[in-house]
């Protein structure tokens, strides 16, 4: 059974699966549920919103990750060149910080609800930081 967490932010709702080449990613991310924090507009990368996470820990190193996220995909930054974070694409991405490219695990996809991320997108840029949440489907094991 595929792992399914609900993301709620601004209003909106998505569904969310584990992307299956990022195991332990999901499962140290799923130990934080219900995790809440705030979304703001990334600086760098283009067309997502994101989580800064300062110095904190998840403790994984890089696993499928990537620069190039693509709508819906959702990425844990694990720190290193920048600070760890926390990044969900609604648009064109190139996933990059002050010093230059990052990588990302690419540990989720938004499977329901895509057509509603430039909105989150839109309202985030405009209207600044957002409150989100991150919590399992109902249909979702734990």
């Amino acid at each position: 059974m595929t792992q399914r967490l609900r993301i709620t932010v601004a209003g909106y709702r998505f569904i969310a699966e584990a992307h299956p080449d990022a195991p332990q990613t999901f499962a140290a991310f799923a130990r934080l549920l219900p995790y809440r924090q705030k979304l703001i507009h990334v600086r760098w990368s283009g067309e997502a919103v994101w989580v800064p996470l300062g110095d904190f820990q998840l403790g994984v190193g890089y696993e499928n990750h990537t620069c190039h996220p693509s709508v819906g995909d959702v990425l844990f930054y694990p720190g290193g060149f920048s600070e760890t974070e926390l990044l969900i694409a609604y648009g064109a991405c190139s996933f990059a910080s002050k010093m230059g490219p990052l990588a990302g695990n690419h540990f989720l996809r938004i499977v329901e609800g895509q057509d509603q991320l430039p909105a989150v997108g839109r309202k985030v840029l405009w209207e600044g930081a957002q409150d989100v949440l991150f919590e399992r489907a109902a249909e979702s094991p734990p």
